[in-house]
């Protein structure tokens, strides 16, 4: 048995206690640790944050002892060999940067940084180290991708021509109803935005599956400019909530994608993709895929006079669930924790989190100056 520490900064809030503690490094704990080879790693969980109240109350919650309010305190313990950063955007950088300059391993949740200069510079410095480094890039491990790009190796769709894609949910402003949602989400100068949010996603989605994003046109929206913080206070939501973007791919698809936290769900999941391709389409979401092939395709015909004969989602099958897949960040920390422990391939380190930033911030420049904008492949 191989016991590896990982200083967990950040953990304290909903997606760093949820997804990173209890879903993946408590449920790798759970299960026995990592199985491998001639040993079996098991993760060591350190806590980091600045409220001493709640890192306490998460660890007793866990049955966890180690917790320190000290970055410097935690990177220095002799078993620490792995770094994670779930913290607010703009503060990822200066653990980052210690981490790397202790010689540690060091994991994050994207955006890797707020701006593209900060995140090609961690990613120099962490490759100058010689440390590992890896970017949260979940969605491609969720259930429903998995299937589509099964989907997509088969050959199911032919020639993949376009991909339109759903994101988002209402997210309540905070006043007859809490929000969902933490306020800094909200406010431009604590990282907030879903363009910076979801670009990231988009970028690794779109890339790992369609093809690289060679240029994009995007619309950014400030719906809900007032919102309600969590002490019950009023502030100016000043960040985008919502955005509307068109990506040119290579290989000539076209993808579409939506992305509102001012939306009511009327689909069958909180994110869908529509991918139509000439021998057939699919429709995925976070667990589901649905797929129409060509030779089942109805041929309607426009007549708005009379009601429609055909049922359009009759014509979908639902796709097995021939293999159950794990939760997506549990099976991504999984592959890293492999990566540093055994040097096994791991796809999506610093400079694909780099390319989130990058693909986030050709969306800012393309609503500012209202063009299209060209995406440059990213050589750091």
């Amino acid at each position: 048995m191989r016991h590896i520490g990982i200083v967990m900064n950040g953990v304290t809030g909903r997606m760093g206690t949820n997804q990173h503690l209890v879903r993946s490094i408590l449920a790798i704990r759970a299960q026995g640790g990592i199985a491998g080879g001639a040993e079996t790693l098991m993760p060591e969980p350190i806590l980091v944050g600045r409220n001493p109240t709640k890192l306490r109350a998460l660890a007793d919650a866990h049955g966890l002892d180690r917790w320190t309010t000290d970055l410097h305190e935690a990177l220095a313990m002799p078993d620490a060999e792995v770094y994670f950063d779930a913290l607010a955007t703009p503060e990822r950088a200066a653990g980052v940067r210690a981490a790397i300059a202790a010689g540690k391993a060091v994991y994050c949740e994207k955006p890797l940084a707020d701006d593209l200069a900060t995140a090609l510079d961690l990613a120099r410095a962490a490759r100058a180290a010689g440390v590992k480094h890896g970017v949260v890039q979940d969605k491609l491990f969720l259930p429903g991708m998995l299937k589509l790009a099964r989907l997509i190796e088969s050959g199911f769709f032919g020639r993949i021509l376009s991909v339109r894609g759903e994101f988002g949910y209402w997210v309540f402003e905070g006043d007859w109803q809490a929000a969902q949602r933490p306020s800094w989400n909200y406010r431009l100068a604590d990282g907030g935005g879903i363009i910076l949010d979801m670009f990231a996603h988009w970028e690794y989605l779109l890339g790992d599956l369609f093809g690289r994003v060679k240029a994009l046109t995007a619309l950014g929206a400030n719906h809900i400019p007032e919102r309600v913080d969590e002490r019950g206070e009023r502030y100016r939501a000043d960040a985008d909530d919502a955005a509307y973007a068109i990506f040119e791919l290579e290989g000539g698809v076209i993808a579409q994608m939506n992305s509102s936290w001012a939306v009511r769900v009327y689909r069958d999941d909180l994110v869908t993709l529509q991918v139509d391709g000439t021998h057939g389409s699919a429709v995925a979401g976070l667990r589901e895929v649905r797929v129409q092939p060509r030779v089942t395709t109805p041929k309607p015909v426009w007549n708005p006079d009379l009601a429609s004969p055909i049922d359009y989602r009759e014509g979908w099958a639902l796709v097995p669930t021939n293999d159950p897949a794990d939760n997506a960040f549990k099976a991504q920390w999984e592959r890293f924790l492999r990566h540093v422990a055994w040097d096994e391939p791991f796809g999506w380190d610093f400079v694909a989190g780099a390319r989130g930033v990058q693909l986030a911030e050709a969306g800012l420049r393309s609503w500012r100056e209202r063009r299209w904008i060209e995406v440059e492949e990213l050589k750091p």
